[in-house]
């Protein structure tokens, strides 16, 4: 009866704690509370991969740089939304940009639909709330994720402000046609999302997405190098972030 007792408190604590490290991350990125913030200055030598999607090159129906990638990456093919899992996807402005203003919004703009994928933020809050460390940031900024240490407690997607996290409801092995040799297939009850192809980067090559893109629509470098083509993009356009208010300064900009 004693150690059911001591079973339950230390279940009980481990709960709670959870619970605090989520209630943190809701007071600091709520968009009643949070204000946007300026990014520490870093060494011109550093690196911060990025990338720029020019929706103005995007042709409606393309959806080959979503293909690619989930091929890529063993991303399952289920046949309903309850079980979807994706990495990279199109959805409409409204839902993309929720915190912009819809008021004299071309209706091309607003009905085109927008490329939308994880945003690589330089203050992901999804990594302060992993209790495990599953997801975590590298050095290069690209927010990564651990499968074998996430237990599915999907307290980073309560806390990613973006719906950018997908979560294994099922095994996903089942729902892919052709697996891919090079990446790892998961597991049911574990949480995923895009990864910027950090294995394709290892290798010195571009992400999937960005070389499978006819339209040339997606460039990614290193946002800390002033001689890259995303800096020269970037200095030329006028670009949007998703949801800039929350200050957690994503890495994906958008030319509209």
């Amino acid at each position: 009866m004693i150690e059911n007792r001591r079973k339950f408190l230390k279940k009980s604590a481990g709960v709670l704690a959870g619970a605090g490290v989520v209630s943190g991350f809701i007071s600091k990125y709520s968009t009643g509370f949070a204000t946007a913030s300026t990014e520490k200055p870093v060494a011109e030598k550093g690196i911060r991969w990025g990338m720029v999607i020019d929706m103005r090159k995007c042709v409606d129906g393309c959806v080959k740089c979503i293909d690619v990638c989930h091929v890529t990456h063993n991303v399952p093919e289920f046949d309903n939304p309850k079980d979807e899992i994706k990495w990279i996807w199109k959805s409409d402005y409204a839902k993309v940009f929720p915190s912009k203003s819809q008021q004299f919004v071309s209706a091309e703009t607003k009905q085109k639909p927008f490329l939308t994928m994880c945003n690589h933020c330089a203050d992901p809050p999804c990594v302060m709330a992993c209790p495990t460390g599953a997801t975590f940031k590298r050095k290069d900024g690209i927010v990564e994720m651990d499968f074998h240490r996430c237990i599915g407690c999907r307290f980073c997607m309560a806390a990613c402000p973006y719906g950018s996290r997908s979560f294994n409801w099922r095994d996903p092995r089942p729902a892919i046609e052709d697996i891919t040799q090079e990446y790892p297939t998961r597991e049911k009850g574990v949480v995923e999302k895009c990864n910027f192809c950090s294995e394709r980067l290892a290798k010195g090559q571009q992400p999937a997405c960005v070389e499978a893109c006819p339209e040339k629509v997606l460039t990614f470098g290193n946002l800390y190098d002033k001689k890259t083509e995303i800096r020269q993009i970037l200095k030329d356009n006028p670009t949007i972030q998703r949801k800039p208010e929350l200050g957690t300064n994503p890495s994906v900009f958008y030319i509209t």
